[in-house]
């Protein structure tokens, strides 16, 4: 989650235009602590306003293209959206639960990881370097011993 982020900004930024349905995915992705599947964010949307489900998938395949939200990937199909890197907003691991697909944020210090290095030494071009660690959260764990 992050506080500091003006989500006008970052979409002007982009040169997007500052629309409703853009501000309020935005919102939805920035105001929760961990990555939401686009089925969580149009739900929790839809809740609260009429949108279409096609449009909050088109709006969060433009904000990924415009660098404002990152695709993380759920090693399948799925893909959970959560803000991208930025002034505000540190790059950082996540864990994955492979029981109940729960994805959460890991403190970027949590995990030492050197992204430098392929930049340094790929001779191809990298776009991202996501980093994910994969097991079963502690509420399953808990929900299995009783």
């Amino acid at each position: 989650m992050c506080h500091q982020c003006n989500y006008q900004e970052l979409l002007g930024a982009a040169d997007l235009d500052v629309t409703d349905n853009r501000l309020h995915v935005l919102e939805v992705v920035g105001n929760n602590s961990f990555p939401l599947s686009a089925d969580d964010i149009f739900k929790t949307l839809d809740r609260r306003s009429s949108i279409n489900r096609v449009t909050v998938y088109r709006i969060l395949d433009l904000l990924v293209e415009h660098g404002i939200v990152e695709r993380l990937s759920t090693g399948g199909r799925a893909f959970y959206y959560g803000l991208a890197p930025n002034d505000f907003h540190t790059a950082h691991p996540h864990f994955y639960c492979k029981n109940c697909g729960q994805m959460d944020c890991l403190n970027p210090a949590s995990l030492n990881v050197d992204t430098d290095s392929p930049w340094k030494t790929f001779p191809g071009r990298i776009d991202k370097v996501e980093v994910r660690v994969d097991g079963i959260c502690k509420n399953c764990i808990k929900q299995h011993l009783t």
